[in-house]
């Protein structure tokens, strides 16, 4: 049954909002405010109709100056997949999933275009990589969007780029090309739950940026999110280093999580891809 545009906002930020209380939201709009991450398909695979016109949806997405830098690596090599799950055993959905892609940054394709006229490419900067980014990421979540819309469930994976180099070589990627992200699609095997986020006063702002309410705003969220669901002394990060404190709410974990290096990887690969990033 479809929910009104006042549950779907409760159910996204544990809040109400009167003013969208008995409001009917397209069918479109309720798919996107109800999104959340799938890790568990099943067996069914995704028909090709439909994953062209996924495809064809995250190619519609806006490009900076039409430059359309990006490229998604599907990877049907059941071999190859299991490859890259094993760098990352704990999400054992990249093997599982019906369809898996790698969503890459390029700028290789333009310099090329540049050779191909026989023009210099001028514009080693350091936008040459945040463009391409930008471009690879809307067109992923285009990608979802339209996944989601037609009753699929997708799963970014970020860590691809914890090994950056080895799934790089896996998977031939030439200099100035670089993995973003993963990408797991297929058809959800349960409901999953919706993710409780900061309210919009949080993030949100008019005219000037203003976080002077900040410690409330987090404190609030906190609570609001542990009534959703506590996260589990089992699961506290790096507890052996912070210790365990009487109430472990979302700030706390994430907080945790950037106070320890992940390394630097990336950064390593992009020099290395031949990207200017001074």
């Amino acid at each position: 049954m479809s929910k009104s545009l006042g549950a779907l906002w409760r159910d996204r930020f544990e809040l109400d909002n009167r003013a969208l209380e008995g409001e009917s939201p397209d069918p479109a709009v309720e798919k996107l405010l109800a999104h959340r991450t799938q890790r568990l398909y099943t067996d069914d695979p995704v028909p090709a109709a439909v994953l062209d016109t996924l495809i064809a949806a995250a190619l519609s997405a806006a490009t900076k100056s039409d430059l359309q830098q990006l490229s998604m690596i599907r990877i049907r090599d059941r071999a190859l997949r299991e490859r890259i799950g094993a760098l990352l055993p704990g999400m054992p959905w990249i093997v599982q999933a019906p369809e898996f892609f790698v969503v890459c940054g390029d700028n290789r394709r333009i310099r090329r275009v540049c050779e191909l006229r026989g023009l210099d490419y001028a514009n080693d900067t350091m936008d040459a990589v945040l463009n391409a980014t930008i471009d690879a990421a809307i067109a992923m979540q285009q990608l979802v969007c339209a996944a989601e819309i037609m009753g699929l469930g997708c799963c970014h994976i970020s860590h691809v780029r914890d090994h950056v180099d080895a799934i790089a070589e896996m998977l031939a990627i030439p200099d100035h090309v670089f993995p973003i992200s993963g990408l797991c699609v297929g058809y959800p095997a349960r409901e999953g739950f919706v993710s409780v986020r900061l309210s919009p006063s949080a993030t949100i702002h008019t005219d000037r940026y203003d976080d002077r309410g900040l410690a409330e705003e987090i404190d609030g969220y906190d609570r609001r999110r542990d009534g959703r669901y506590s996260i589990p002394a089992g699961k506290y990060k790096h507890a052996d280093r912070f210790g365990t404190p009487e109430f472990y709410g979302w700030s706390e974990d994430k907080a945790r999580q950037m106070a320890v290096d992940d390394g630097r990887t990336m950064r390593a690969y992009l020099e290395k891809a031949g990207f200017a990033l001074g």
